[in-house]
């Protein structure tokens, strides 16, 4: 996406370094709508700040997603721990829409330890990347329980 007007792109940086965090989330939501080079490049900032609030990276994660700028994939990797649940949960939409096979491990992780609405994200996020979740544990345990009387029939004479 190419760049905006660069008045209107200077305007909206300068909402985002406002004391204000409303006016800093209503800021990350224009970047996103705005796209281009200098917007991405600001909500990568924003994500990976870790002194910023909670819910303006979650929008930031959020609007990563949409922009679709590969440049994003392993600053979401990160924001998947990062405190609360919204950014996390929004890196992880935000993964399944880039479609970098890079996630896949990390967001199997989220998906295995993370909190309900975390573990879901990643789960979905995960079907959108092709990935097949593996058999549940019941499932390996009785195929487990199976396989050695299988194998034991060819040995015997």
């Amino acid at each position: 996406m190419a760049d905006s007007d660069p008045k209107t792109i200077k305007h909206i940086l300068s909402e985002l370094r406002d004391v204000s965090k409303e006016k800093r989330r209503t800021a990350v939501m224009k970047l996103g709508m705005v796209g281009g080079d200098q917007a991405v490049r600001a909500l990568i900032r924003t994500i990976q700040n870790d002194h910023e609030d909670l819910i303006v990276r979650g929008r930031a994660a959020l609007m990563l997603g949409k922009l679709g700028d590969t440049r994003a994939i392993d600053p979401l990797i990160q924001a998947l721990d990062a405190p609360g649940f919204q950014t996390p949960v929004y890196a992880a939409q935000a993964l399944g829409e880039l479609g970098d096979p890079r996630a896949i491990e990390p967001l199997l992780d989220l998906a295995n330890g993370g909190r309900d609405k975390t573990r879901e994200a990643a789960v979905e996020a995960l079907k959108r990347l092709g990935y097949f979740q593996p058999p549940t544990q019941v499932e390996v345990q009785s195929e487990s329980q199976t396989e050695p009387r299988a194998e034991a029939e060819p040995e015997q004479p």
